[in-house]
């Protein structure tokens, strides 16, 4: 499913996350809808800039209806990508809607739109949490006998899972799930005591959030759509309190770096920031200066 591919930087993989795009949430906004304009933002950042990655995961909600015009605008801003690109299905989205704008994609047994893989000694595995008419994730019998199945085939392998909907409760109360959803409970009886596990990454909330789930490092990426506002007020959806709910935050993306032993994950949010320090000859030996204290 995944082209092999050789890393750019000897040193490192490094993946890409984007998530949360909902292309089609405006689409008659002129000249072109915001979450679009977004996106081609965060591409040009990504692709252009000084990290190129070796592999980009859309982690879910690509688009907004499931419709497959916005999939298809979605894939024609991808097209000339430098890397594999492995797109994730969830609540906003439609399997079917995903696999006609990527065709290199395969459903699983069951229709399930998740993938097991390996590059440069990590194993990637992208679950599907979709359930046709849900808000919140989902994790059945069926996903959890194919998640137990394949980290079963490489206990002793690295591995990084990606989840759009996060399986924790972090305190944005509409946004939340159930701490008990049967979901969850499931999910954390498959992982638990899977040491090979470095980190889960999820999407879903719109808001950058790290935890543990199962003993594991669990981050949440913002989204590349508006940010969910910073309210970790309880809300009582009987009583409209005019409260903060989405905001113009800049879209933000993750780079996770894989060294061959550790997993470390940055965030960039992209926007027009001013250069404030260039290498140059005038700073050489600064830079040579903290090299040296290395040892």
């Amino acid at each position: 499913m995944i082209p092999a591919q050789e890393t750019r930087d000897p040193r490192a993989l490094l993946i890409a996350q984007i998530t949360d795009i909902h292309v089609g949430f405006a689409p008659d906004e002129k000249p072109e809808e915001l979450n679009l304009t977004r996106f081609r933002a965060v591409l040009e950042r990504l692709f252009h800039g000084p990290n190129v990655p070796d592999l980009l995961v859309l982690s879910g909600d690509i688009t907004d209806h499931g419709d497959g015009e916005s999939f298809a605008k979605t894939a024609a801003l991808l097209e000339c990508g430098p890397c594999p690109i492995v797109p994730m299905v969830c609540n906003h989205d439609s399997r079917e809607g995903l696999l006609g704008a990527f065709p290199h994609m395969e459903a699983a047994e069951g229709g399930f739109l998740h993938w097991a893989f390996e590059m440069a000694g990590l194993r990637i595995i992208c679950l599907d949490s979709l359930e046709d008419g849900r808000h919140g994730g989902a994790f059945c019998e069926a996903r959890a006998a194919w998640l137990t199945a394949r980290l079963a085939e490489a206990p002793e392998t690295p591995t990084l899972i990606f989840l759009h909907h996060p399986p924790v409760v972090a305190g944005i109360d509409w946004m939340d799930p159930a701490p008990d959803e049967p979901w969850i409970v499931r999910l954390r009886s498959v992982l638990e005591g899977q040491t090979q596990v470095q980190a889960i990454h999820c999407g879903h909330l719109h808001r950058q959030i790290t935890t543990r789930f199962a003993g594991i490092p669990l981050g949440v990426t913002p989204s590349v759509a508006p940010l969910v506002a910073m309210d970790l007020s309880a809300i009582d959806q009987d009583v409209p309190d005019d409260r903060e709910l989405i905001t113009t935050e800049p879209p933000t993306y993750a780079l996770h770096r894989w060294d061959g032993q550790r997993l470390v994950s940055h965030y960039e949010r992209v926007g027009d920031w001013q250069v404030l320090a260039r290498y140059t000859q005038g700073l050489q030996p600064m830079i040579r200066d903290m090299f040296a204290e290395r040892g």
